[in-house]
């Protein structure tokens, strides 16, 4: 998934909480399937970054010498200024590109018919 090409925005904005429950009718529930959401993007994001970080790693066992390598601290600051995962959860969340079900809601459909 490419981050940067996300239209979430990089600071936080004020929400209409109603444009949040629309499908699912109900603000906490809204809040959960992001707040779920917002963990998978950030466990994503933190193991991309440790694999492109492990490219520069240098195993010395010298403690005193500190490498102040440049690709590393670019691809630093690249990390930094994405937006927080939390925010691109609820950007995904409002365009509905998370696929959530609410497996209670289908077993009371199954009851009814």
């Amino acid at each position: 998934m490419d981050y940067k090409k996300s239209k979430a925005p990089v600071n936080t904005v004020t929400r209409n909480i109603m444009d949040l429950c629309r499908d699912t009718e109900n603000i906490y529930e809204s809040v959960a399937i992001i707040a779920k959401r917002a963990n998978q993007i950030s466990l994503q994001i933190k193991d991309d970054l440790s694999k492109k970080l492990a490219e520069f790693a240098s195993y010395n066992d010298s403690l005193e010498e500190v490498f102040e390598n440049r690709e590393q601290i670019e691809i630093s600051r690249y990390y930094e200024k994405l937006p927080k995962a939390t925010l691109l959860a609820t950007q995904e969340f409002i365009e509905d590109k998370i696929y959530w079900r609410d497996p209670s809601r289908e077993n009371a459909a199954v009851e009814e018919n």
